[in-house]
């Protein structure tokens, strides 16, 4: 049986076990539960099977999210002691991401010969930026105006082991948050804004010295973002088993029934997401005639990941390269990547628009259109540098309800499916900034389509 025949039967046996076992839910026929188990495992077992003979690591991945469901479905109790190997594969990509955007950028920014490039590349990328997540901003506040998912919710009982400490963001902190103080601190609180700062000052001020002193430096922070590369190689062979063991904790720890209770908000946030996909990075794909099909196939496994792990942060090394291999240059990848992992959050940004909104609709309180487009741009601004933290938005999400005099109690409504919102708008955010280096790579005029895309 050939690779495509397997997974045309494995696809049709899983959805035969997943339509028996719904069938059986709802008492439609009589089927013991322990054959349907049964049998859902061998459906699955095709699929395992499938990933061997097709040896692809986004594949494995894929699959390994399936399996994790089932897990989580048939042994919930079992999968929330599978959290920490996750928890392992988040640490191990922590350890990269400092090095990795310190030797990228620093590169790709000394190792230009013109520094009048890097800033044109700068402005382009900021300008870039700061449009796409506008729209996202306003898309956000329409989508939760129009359902209006907050209204009518009883607000449960807080307890004092529920409460949450919630820190004001003031405009000093905001722009506090820009400037390290302490590299190594900044390295150690995994604040992806500060490393991105320094590192493009000290590739700055590499750029403007002599020759004789810039080169060694050049070539160590090249000869550094080939090793951290390899590093994620590395660790990438562990992804499968760690995106698994993230998926078959949501399932267990939520159950798929909490979708029923909360789908008005969920299906407002993937709505939203779903259409600043098709109608705002789509158009831009095709206006600047980017090649989509090799895009989608780039971009698969680092959004997978992504979604699995609700960090940015394990996807951007996958990213990073994936975007190399089908034409851009390195220079600016390592340059614009970063950058968009700070500036670029299209997905946070449309979710704290709504988040915020619909924290005020649970709690009754009536927001005039000035105080929302005030509160939501607070929110674009305090969320700069959060993508490589999960659920990092949500901290940023309540300190910015507390500046505004607002109850945090709606948010314990969001915390029940904050994994599975997370998991949707990281994986745009990931989508996002991956397109936002196509994008600049192609107004540079230095997009070169490879002769094949590098698995």
């Amino acid at each position: 049986m050939n690779k495509n025949n397997l997974l045309v039967l494995s696809v049709v046996l899983i959805a035969l076990a997943g339509a028996l076992s719904f069938a059986a839910v709802e008492g439609l026929i009589g089927f013991p539960p322990i054959a349907l188990t049964v049998f859902r495992w061998l459906a699955l077992s095709t699929l395992i099977y499938y990933s061997f003979v097709r040896k692809s690591l986004t594949t494995t991945i894929l699959i390994s999210m399936v399996i994790g469901v089932e897990v989580g479905i048939d042994f919930p109790e079992f999968s929330q002691k599978l959290k920490i190997l996750s928890q392992i594969f988040l640490r191990l990509i922590k350890t990269i991401i400092a090095p990795l955007l310190f030797a990228t950028l620093v590169y790709g920014i000394a190792g230009h010969s013109n520094l009048k490039q890097v800033g044109r590349m700068g402005w382009k990328s900021i300008l870039y930026f700061e449009v796409v997540t506008t729209i996202a901003l306003f898309i956000g506040l329409a989508a939760i105006n129009i359902s209006k998912a907050g209204d009518g919710i009883q607000l449960p009982p807080v307890t004092d082991t529920d409460k949450l400490p919630v820190h004001k963001q003031t405009i000093t902190d905001i722009v506090l948050h820009i400037f390290p103080e302490n590299i190594a601190k900044s390295i150690y609180d995994g604040a992806v804004l500060e490393i991105v700062v320094f590192s493009i000052l000290f590739g700055i001020a590499t750029a403007m010295i002599s020759e004789k002193h810039r080169k060694p430096i050049v070539n160590f922070v090249e000869a550094l973002s080939e090793v951290m590369f390899k590093f994620t190689n590395i660790i990438m062979m562990f992804a499968p088993i760690a995106v698994g063991a993230a998926i078959a904790y949501t399932v267990g720890h939520m159950g798929l029934g909490i979708l029923v209770n909360l789908m008005k908000l969920l299906l407002t946030l993937y709505a939203a997401l779903t259409f600043f996909l098709v109608f705002v990075l789509l158009p831009v794909a095709l206006l600047f005639k980017v090649p989509i099909k090799e895009f989608i196939n780039a971009i698969i496994e680092p959004v997978s990941i992504a979604f699995a792990t609700t960090s940015s942060e394990s996807a951007l090394p996958k990213a990073m390269k994936a975007m190399e291999n089908i034409g851009v240059p390195r220079k600016i990848v390592a340059f614009v990547m970063p950058m968009g992992y700070s500036f670029n959050l299209d997905g946070t940004t449309l979710y704290l628009a709504l988040a915020s909104v619909f924290v005020a609709q649970a709690a009754g309180v009536e927001l005039s259109l000035s105080t929302q487009l005030i509160m939501v741009f607070t929110l674009m601004l305090t969320s700069k540098g959060v993508a490589g933290v999960p659920r990092a938005s949500l901290v940023i999400l309540l300190g910015t309800l507390a500046s505004f005099d607002l109850p945090i109690e709606p948010v314990f409504i969001i915390l029940a499916i904050d994994e599975l919102m997370d998991m949707a708008r990281t994986s745009v955010n990931v989508i996002g900034n991956c397109l936002a280096t196509v994008v600049i790579a192609k107004w540079e005029g230095e997009f070169k389509k490879p002769e094949a895309i590098v698995q």
